[in-house]
């Protein structure tokens, strides 16, 4: 199963699932992100962290390690 850390620049992918528990899942959440939601990946940076989204209208820049606990397919 494909993460977030894997999606290339350019690519728009859909959330399947959110690994993690208590308040990491939470958070991530409450940032807009939930099963089914779409995001369009703008940027990342050289070394690979962090990666830059759009999610529901507004550019948002995730850690590469909480990148890993998003499933996207």
């Amino acid at each position: 199963m494909r993460t977030l850390k894997d999606a290339k620049v350019g690519e728009t992918v859909k959330v399947t699932r959110i690994d993690g528990e208590g308040a990491l899942k939470r958070r991530i959440m409450d940032m807009g992100i939930t099963k089914g939601s779409e995001l369009y990946i703008r940027k990342v940076a050289p070394l690979g962290d962090p990666v830059e989204v759009t999610v529901r209208g507004y550019e948002l820049t995730i850690r590469r390690n909480d990148a890993e606990i998003i499933g996207i397919g």
